[in-house]
């Protein structure tokens, strides 16, 4: 077996396995079978931020980091299967055992 297909097999397995078990596989494995997503957004992130030295508190570092995302988010493409988040989300809550009244506060 090819070295790079090996692991790019290896990168994706569990979150695969993780949406097969929350019943979610076909709807949103074209999103979420790497970490191709979180990746990119880091990356554009990076580029805007990664000039930055230092930062004086948590709370300025978080303000670029959101300035940031507000400056790439035009850019950014949907999720392909974006109309199943809330299904991914319910079936997450469902899977740590957390209550509608929980996730509401």
């Amino acid at each position: 077996m090819n070295q790079s297909a090996a692991k790019s097999l290896d990168e994706g397995l569990e979150e695969t396995l993780t949406l097969h078990r929350l019943g979610l596989a076909e709807e949103l494995r074209l999103s979420f079978a790497t970490t191709n997503v979180i990746e990119s957004v880091q990356a554009h992130v990076g580029r805007l931020t990664d000039h930055v030295d230092h930062y004086r508190n948590s709370e300025q570092k978080q303000r670029w980091v959101a300035t940031a995302l507000l400056e790439i988010e035009p850019r950014l493409r949907r999720v392909r299967g974006m109309k199943h988040l809330p299904t991914l989300r319910a079936a997450i809550q469902r899977e740590m055992g957390i209550t509608k009244r929980q996730a509401a506060a």
